[in-house]
């Protein structure tokens, strides 16, 4: 069994589906923009549910936490099982381990990219896409057993909260993890991009990755959800792509929110830039 799966890993609303949609653009090479809901054409996630009743051979009822646990080393299986050197997989899901099943199986890992993004903007991005205030928010990235509960078209994910996730990733994986932020996706796109590509054993070729950058950027998938929608937008939501910037917090997150994050995630965010900006 090859160790191909590339984890695309991150909190919600951290990044995930730009590093995502950047990655698809590169590797199809195209001279126009990859449209937005053919992006899991180029990855798949690991809480699809459809994958789920495929390894049982039957429609499970995915409110069943047990069972879909027990069928999830399958599922990893049954991934790798096209002997491809690389396949990239998007989670939300922490890493640890739950009931006894590995939720990010080393026997199956090539190496992981995980996406982290400011908490005190991702309170905002994530009150607006799970219908919550950010006070609800800010309670959900704090709670240990913080999950998404499972849908007919995903079981549950495992989050837990913010800085533990952030720690399950960064500190002894059995394989190579990239930390990335979002904020300097944005900031020095062609570093940061650019690395991400030679990290999973690609040369990045100057053309091919500014144009990807491009065919990536807020703008362009802002435009083509308000032409055609996305299949990712929340039922609780007008818009998936609502802003795409950094430091929104600072005029949209009430003060004492902004203390509570604080004293919740302090040393986690103190390591990654976040605490005093």
């Amino acid at each position: 069994m090859k160790k191909s799966i590339v984890w695309l890993a991150s909190y919600p609303k951290s990044g995930n589906t730009w590093m995502r949609i950047f990655l698809a653009n590169y590797l199809s090479n195209a001279k126009t923009p990859v449209p937005i809901n053919q992006v899991h054409k180029f990855g798949i996630g690991d809480s699809i549910a459809k994958m789920y009743h495929m390894v049982a051979r039957r429609e499970i009822d995915v409110h069943d936490v047990q069972l879909t646990l027990n069928l999830r080393p399958k599922v990893m299986r049954g991934i790798v099982a096209n002997n491809a050197d690389l396949n990239f997989v998007k989670t939300h899901n922490i890493r640890t381990v739950v009931r006894g099943t590995e939720l990010i199986p080393a026997n199956v890992t090539r190496q992981a990219i995980y996406i982290i993004r400011n908490p005190l903007d991702v309170i905002l991005s994530y009150a607006r896409h799970y219908g919550q205030t950010p006070a609800e928010s800010v309670t959900a990235l704090a709670h240990p057993d913080n999950v998404n509960a499972a849908e007919p078209s995903t079981v549950m994910q495992f989050l837990g909260t913010w800085s533990d996730h952030v720690k399950s990733w960064e500190k002894g994986t059995a394989f190579p993890t990239l930390v990335v932020r979002y904020e300097d996706m944005l900031e020095k796109p062609t570093e940061t991009f650019g690395n991400v590509l030679k990290t999973i054993g690609l040369d990045p070729d100057p053309e091919k990755l500014d144009r990807a950058i491009r065919f990536s950027s807020f703008e362009e998938v802002s435009n083509q959800e308000e032409v055609d929608g996305f299949k990712e937008r929340s039922p609780n939501s007008d818009r998936f792509f609502s802003k795409g910037t950094a430091g929104q917090w600072k005029s949209e997150l009430d003060p004492e929110l902004v203390a509570q994050v604080r004293r919740d995630h302090k040393r986690v965010m103190k390591k990654y830039g976040y605490y005093s900006v």
